[in-house]
């Protein structure tokens, strides 16, 4: 009775094989594959798995001598398509489980999409710019069916953790490598949303890289499951905007905690709370450029702004804030609500994000000066007027400062001063 153990199909080097050996007998098969002299050497000495995936490549029309991984994403869009990704979610992982020790170990790790595109590439320098030279790149179509059978191309065809040793690779361009890989999985659809790789020379094909695959796929499946299942806090019921004056954006959070925006995510969270029904991605990138914004990039910005403010801050179709946020803006325009003129200036630093150049945040902002100078100087409140004509807003309001002329006693010091800058307003505006 033979009580050996069978042989994993999906493991390129067993213990004990001579790798100088396994080198010649592949690449023997290989060439003898490609000549078409004897069509049973190959299925005698390679694997099944691969021998099938030699065929498919033959099939789709690969050429073993020439050699090309497409790159059809440049920089910026690459850049956009990672962002929105859900495989995004588990670079942290990779990170910790591969990459750090990728560069002392002489290996490359790469993750791709479920389409095979390597979306990143991570290792030692020199190693990456010798990978270069094969196409090996962020941005590269690695599927089985552009560039042949290559571990993360062929794990996606099959849907299975496997390895590539050398010559087993169809394309001859890339005989000097091995490679481990294996897919991920989106823990609710079950879907392959892409591969995670290993790259480097025959200690990648032995069954221990296999292992270790294996297991950051594991950890990476569960980082997934976490998030999408178990998505992050929620800032809370409630939180406030600051938008107004020269101190810069700012989310303050019901606990204490404060979170400096960037001005891109303080402009959109000011047009949603002013379209509550609201937008789709067309929509917001008018308002917040009328010329050079595409839809694209509004998504990219609302899926990072999302990851800010927690998994249900925002909903989609069309997007819309789920949370109550309350802003400066708001209590200004309260303020001139109810007729409290002195509350609305109180509640008024400055301008609406005075460096946007959004056109709907220019519009807003002309929309509350134009308000809040309307009624101060219906106010003459001389208390209310000087503290306007000091503002950036008001130092140059000839109006303002003749209504705050007016108000004052002719008899007093002050009036005197005003007067003065009365004139010299109307000389240099030419009024």
């Amino acid at each position: 009775m033979n009580t050996a153990p069978s042989r994993n199909p999906w493991a390129a080097v067993r213990p004990g094989d001579d790798i100088a050996q396994l080198t010649r007998q592949v690449s023997r098969a290989h060439r003898v594959f490609l000549d078409g002299a004897d069509r049973s050497l190959p299925g005698r000495q390679i694997r099944p798995v691969v021998l099938d995936s030699w065929e498919r490549s033959r099939g789709s029309g690969v050429d073993p001598d020439r050699f090309a991984a497409a790159v059809d994403l440049g920089d910026v869009e690459l850049r956009r398509y990672r962002s929105e990704h859900p495989i995004a979610h588990i670079r942290p992982v990779v990170r910790k489980l591969l990459v750090e020790d990728a560069s002392e170990a002489g290996l490359l790790v790469a993750i791709s999409d479920a389409q095979g595109r390597l979306l990143w590439v991570d290792g030692e320098a020199g190693l990456r710019r010798r990978a270069d030279a094969m196409g090996f790149v962020e941005g590269a179509d690695w599927s089985e069916d552009r560039v042949g059978t290559n571990a993360p191309g062929t794990a996606l065809a099959l849907d299975h953790h496997i390895q590539i040793f050398g010559a087993e690779h169809f394309s001859r361009a890339v005989h000097e490598w091995s490679c481990s890989a294996a897919p991920v999985h989106d823990p609710v659809s079950g879907q392959v949303i892409g591969a995670v790789d290993i790259t480097g020379g025959p200690r990648v094909a032995a069954p221990e890289a296999l292992s270790l695959i294996r297991a950051t796929v594991v950890a990476a499946e569960a980082e997934l499951r976490l998030r999408l299942l178990d998505p992050p806090r929620v800032l809370g019921e409630r939180a406030r905007l600051r938008v107004l004056g020269p101190a810069g954006p700012m989310l303050l959070r019901e606990d204490g905690a404060r979170i400096r925006l960037s001005q891109r995510h303080a402009e959109i969270l000011v047009l949603l709370a002013e379209y509550p029904e609201g937008m789709s991605a067309d929509q917001l990138a008018l308002l917040l450029d009328e010329t050079e914004l595409d839809p694209v990039t509004v998504r990219a910005e609302l899926s990072r702004l999302r990851k800010l403010l927690g998994g249900t801050a925002l909903g989609s179709r069309p997007y819309r804030l789920l949370l109550d946020l309350d802003t400066d803006l708001g209590e200004v325009r309260r303020g001139l609500a109810r007729g409290d003129v002195a509350a609305a200036v109180r509640a008024y630093p400055g301008p609406l994000l005075p460096r946007s150049l959004a056109p709907g945040i220019a519009q807003l902002r002309a929309e509350l000066r134009g308000r809040l100078r309307a009624a101060l100087l219906r106010s003459r409140d001389r208390r209310l007027l000087a503290r306007w004509t000091e503002s950036p807003d008001g130092r140059e309001d000839l109006a303002a400062w003749t209504v705050y002329l007016e108000a004052l006693d002719p008899s007093s010091s002050l009036y005197a001063q005003v007067k003065s800058r009365v004139g010299l307003l109307d000389r240099q505006l030419g009024v």
